[in-house]
């Protein structure tokens, strides 16, 4: 099993209009780096896993179960498995690093290949 990811090196995996990831898991959870670019919005959806993030840099419209929270600073969040949520970036965009239990099987089945290196 692999446990040493460089993001850099990972291709990013397109998830909405001008929002991408990059992602690594093990048996148990999925830890994803997770790029907006600015504005850009992740559509309202829901999923059965238990998510967690922090923000990175930037500003983010949080939307979970109907109420809405704007994000900053390296702020934490939580979003229970079932509950509806969307985002949306700032004008600067946004990083946010977004941890998942159990792992996103549909994320694992679109696995993310590594860059080439140039020589």
């Amino acid at each position: 099993m692999k446990r040493i990811w460089n993001p850099p090196d990972m291709n990013p995996r397109p998830l909405a209009p001008g929002v991408s990831a990059k992602i690594a898991w093990g048996k148990k959870l999925m830890l994803s780096l997770v790029l907006l670019e600015p504005n850009a919005a992740v559509p309202e959806h829901s999923h059965p896993h238990e998510q967690m993030g922090m923000l990175v840099s930037g500003t983010m419209e949080l939307t979970v179960g109907g109420k809405t929270t704007l994000l900053s600073g390296n702020e934490m969040y939580l979003v229970p498995g079932g509950v509806r949520h969307s985002a949306r970036a700032g004008p600067e965009g946004v990083a946010a690093l977004d941890a998942f239990s159990p792992p996103r099987e549909e994320y694992k089945r679109r696995r993310t290949t590594p860059k080439r290196r140039k020589r």
